[in-house]
């Protein structure tokens, strides 16, 4: 019998870190204000003299670190059950343009943001996963991470259309992830809409959203585990990521 994956993550333990990539899910965690709070209640316990412990959890599927589904924006679009393992456990590229973001809280990541990536570590893999770090994740609260100015509009950063065609159609890549609650920065995504969300989305693709600890993630070699339930006909759900990163 061979046993090398066994040997394979032996080594991995050796040679790798494991990154966090999700906030807790509790009734504090920071969630779109579209959606109610989260409700969490014991329904048996050992005070009761159940002998066991048991809870009821009531969230919407995008509360927290959240998958969406392909149907959260495209009518008709892939299901949370329609994504398999293979689909999960990706390459993981990191666009860092944290510096940019804190001179442009509505920076949008572009083409050539891509390309000066590719220049700095090769071609992206096909089948991977792009994140988009922007240290948005250091914003603890919902309306932090909104960032309302004095006119009352939010601030905060997103993806081009034209960069998520990149990636989909001369990339081939399979998910996106990043920090903020939207896909658009919020100057598009108040005047136009959700265009790169609902492009992405229809494209039958999964994403991340309010993704964390990106900055502890190298920008090329890392592999990222995508985790969240197979729900039935469900549009998204709160998720579990991490990532295998070399040690330094």
């Amino acid at each position: 019998m061979k046993h090398f994956l066994w040997e394979q993550i032996s080594k991995w333990r050796d040679d790798c870190e494991w990154v966090e990539l999700s906030r807790e899910v509790s009734l504090e965690t920071p969630h779109h204000s579209a959606f109610p709070d989260m409700e969490m209640n014991i329904i048996y316990d050992y005070d009761k003299g159940d002998g066991f412990q048991a809870h009821v959890y009531k969230m919407a599927g995008q509360y927290g670190t959240h998958v969406d589904a392909p149907i959260h924006m495209s009518e008709g679009g892939k299901t949370l059950e329609a994504f398999g393992p293979a689909e999960m456990f990706l390459p993981l590229c990191v666009v860092d343009l944290s510096k940019e973001v804190a001179k442009n809280p509505n920076y949008a990541l572009s083409v050539d943001d891509l390309k000066d990536w590719e220049e700095r570590n090769g071609r992206i893999p096909e089948g991977a996963f792009v994140a988009f770090r922007s240290d948005w994740y250091n914003r603890k609260t919902y309306e932090e991470i909104q960032n309302l100015d004095a006119e009352g509009n939010a601030n905060y950063p997103g993806w081009s259309v034209e960069a998520l065609k990149f990636l989909n159609e001369e990339r081939g890549v399979v998910a996106i992830g990043h920090e903020p609650a939207d896909t658009d920065p919020a100057e598009i995504a108040s005047t136009i809409g959700w265009i790169a969300e609902k492009y992405w989305l229809s494209n039958e693709l999964y994403q991340i959203e309010l993704m964390a600890n990106l900055d502890k993630c190298p920008e090329s070699g890392a592999l990222i585990f995508c985790t969240f339930p197979k729900i039935k006909g469900g549009s998204g759900s709160t998720a579990r990521c991490i990532a295998l990163v070399p040690k330094k």
